[in-house]
This record gives structure tokens, C-alpha cells and sequence, in this order.
């Protein structure tokens, strides 16, 4: 298939004209607040790439052997809106799923299975507790449509 011009969702390096990914921002700025274990936001307009940019950082990150990377969208749990459990629950169900995904782990089964007596409270946080210690390296999680 010829390369095009992609105009919705993310931006397939091997199927759509591009800039380099991680040019869009200031990449050795971002790889430092994550060496330096801190948070950082991606803010710009609609259809500017900010979730190509995110795979493109996790796909860095994967790429170095250094840290291991997830990126999540979890939109899902706007559609909960005042339902705080609802919410939750999609937020970690979409970030397990993701973590399996990139990382080929079993975070999802966990979810259904361990996770069931954990409070809505603390769900999330264990969630993230529960991959960090399975991990042998560091762990980046990339939220998107928070």
C-alpha cells in the first residue's frame, strides 16, 4: 500500500507520511523528567499528534531496554461520569490491557481474578504496585484522554 496523509488516529510510521515522532517535542527534556522519576503533560489541539507522540515515547523507552513502557487511553471512563466504581474500573481495565499488550503480561487475568477484593479506593494504585514489582525494570505508564 502507497503512504498517505493520515488524518485520523494515530500515525502508523510504516503506512503514513510523517515528521519523526519524537521530534514534535523536546525529547531529551522528557527523557530526563522520566530519568529523574517525574510527571510531565502533553497539552495541544486536536489532531496534533499527541497520541502518536505517546506511542512514540513508549516505543523509545521499550526500544532502550532500560524502562518498560505501557501506554493506556483511558477515555472509556468518561462515559462513567458521577459513577466514581464504573470509572475505575474502566481505568484500570484499560491500563491492564495495555500492559499486557506492549509487555506480554497478565495484568488483565489479575484484574479479574485477585484484584476482585480490592477496594475501588485502591484498586488502581495496586494495580500499578502489582506490575512495578513483577517488573524487572522500571515501569512508564502513558496516559492519554485523562
Amino acid at each position: 500500500m502507497e503512504k498517505f496523509f493520515n488524518t485520523a488516529g494515530p500515525t502508523i510510521e510504516e503506512d503514513h507520511y510523517h515528521i519523526p515522532l519524537l521530534s514534535r517535542v523536546d525529547w531529551q527534556e522528557i527523557a530526563s523528567l522520566i530519568d529523574q522519576k517525574r510527571y510531565f503533560i502533553l497539552h495541544a489541539p486536536r489532531q496534533t499528534g499527541k497520541t502518536s507522540t505517546l506511542l512514540g515515547i513508549m516505543k523509545e523507552l521499550n526500544s532502550k531496554d532500560t524502562y518498560a513502557c505501557a501506554y493506556a487511553n483511558i477515555e472509556a471512563a468518561q462515559a462513567a461520569r458521577g459513577d466514581v466504581a464504573r470509572g475505575v474500573e474502566a481505568i484500570c481495565s484499560a491500563t491492564a490491557r495495555q500492559i499486557d499488550m506492549y509487555l506480554g503480561s497478565t495484568f488483565t487475568k489479575w484484574l479479574h481474578t485477585e484484584a476482585k477484593e480490592i477496594s475501588v479506593e485502591d484498586k488502581f494504585s495496586s494495580l500499578l504496585k502489582e506490575w512495578s514489582q513483577a517488573s524487572q525494570k522500571p515501569t512508564v505508564l502513558l496516559l492519554d484522554e485523562v
